[in-house]
């Protein structure tokens, strides 16, 4: 097992009944900025019953932040930080909204272009970042941001979507209520299970490794999203199938799993390029990108890939290379039963350069060789996209 340092300061409160506790959350004589993205807040009732829970504190309120939170629409939340002068940031929404609280909450404070914090990834470390706190109400499980320290950003003049993060950037607290997902579109809990799948797996499909524990828990992981995810999109009021379906969301990117292994993350570099320039749901770029990453990466990830296909999807039929096929086929499978389309040319037309303008964005980052063994070159690249499309 690989040398790790694990540190992950946020609390979690799970269950019913807890975004009542807000109050005993927040810190004395706090000035909140409330933000969060559309009006189904509103729809569901989360938002009167936080700002109820607030209503002794003085707070503003934010909304608009998107999907794929811009830099553009952050910025006015920086800058209403600032000019407010706020002390304590609350997210109430998904990934994207969290994402977008650490996005302002880094920004804040930092000394620059705030575009530096993406371009440059650079990492805000406690003890030498003074971020603004900030805490979450999730409303839509899917990226586990309510549990880890790194965020996506992306920026909307240059078509870039772009990581940041660092061990300062963790929720103080994050209140996770299952049965929020009952109000949720089928489209959003589809795109929750197979981004938790793909969290996972890019953890966990690497090549074999002593780390036994991490294995067999980012196993139970997939083997839990494969049993309760079709379930859950026809059943979200099914609390028994939404909190198994938020937890495993959380845990799959809370960072215990890549602790002591060797991980990949490359499938998510090239969805987020898909995202960028064709608006493509994040989960459906890695229901895309992935298959194909593992079928141009054979050789390199079989053996974790015939593990793969014997644990989680129990075959047992055939030698090592033919489980390992299989089990990609499997994958596929999975995630057309959760109502992915999983190639390109399903999403958009205009597919003719798309692998030529990615390769060429990696070479101008240095992104030149990605993933667990520094394979995933700008010419890879290519071939895993026109093999997408």
């Amino acid at each position: 097992m690989q040398t790790f340092e694990l540190y992950n300061p946020t609390k979690i409160l799970f269950g019913e009944h807890q975004i009542e506790k807000l109050p005993e959350l927040l810190p004395a004589n706090a000035k909140i900025l409330v933000v969060y993205g559309g009006g189904s807040i509103f729809k569901n009732g989360i938002h009167t019953r936080v700002t109820e829970a607030i209503k002794d504190f003085q707070y503003l309120e934010f909304s608009g932040v998107e999907p794929n939170p811009t830099y553009e629409t952050l910025s006015k939340a920086v800058a209403l930080v600032k000019s407010e002068h706020i002390t304590f940031i609350l997210a109430v929404g998904g990934g994207s909204v969290i994402d977008g609280v650490k996005f302002i909450s880094a920004a804040a404070t930092f000394d620059g272009d705030a575009k530096e914090i993406l371009r440059k990834k650079i990492l805000f470390k406690t003890g030498s970042s003074n971020p603004v706190p900030f805490g979450a109400v999730l409303t839509l499980p899917a990226t586990g941001s309510e549990m880890n320290s790194g965020g996506v950003v992306s920026i909307a003049e240059t078509q870039e979507k772009l990581t940041f993060g660092g061990s300062a950037l963790f929720p103080v607290f994050s209140i996770c209520e299952p049965s929020v997902i009952k109000s949720l579109p089928k489209r959003q809990i589809q795109n929750g299970v197979v981004d938790a799948f793909n969290h996972v797996l890019e953890q966990y499909l690497t090549y074999n490794h002593d780390a036994i524990l991490q294995d067999r828990t980012a196993e139970g992981i997939l083997q839990t999203l494969i049993e309760i995810g079709p379930d859950v999109v026809e059943q979200p009021d099914n609390y028994k199938l939404a909190s198994n379906f938020m937890w495993s969301c959380t845990f799959a990117l809370n960072g215990q799993l890549n602790k002591g292994v060797p991980t990949d993350w490359a499938t998510h570099m090239i969805g987020h390029e898909l995202t960028a320039l064709y608006g493509i749901d994040h989960a459906r770029t890695l229901a895309i990108v992935g298959p194909n990453l593992y079928r141009s990466l054979f050789e390199s990830k079989k053996g974790k890939l015939a593990q793969y296909g014997r644990r989680v999807w129990n075959i047992t039929d055939g030698n090592a290379d033919e489980i390992a096929s299989k089990a990609i086929d499997k994958t596929v499978a999975f995630y057309h039963q959760m109502g992915m389309q999983t190639k390109l040319s399903e999403y958009t037309e205009d597919y003719a350069n798309t692998a030529d303008i990615i390769a060429q964005r990696f070479v101008e980052r240095n992104w030149l060789g990605l993933g667990e063994r520094k394979l995933v070159t700008p010419d890879l690249v290519k071939e895993i996209i026109a093999n997408s499309i």
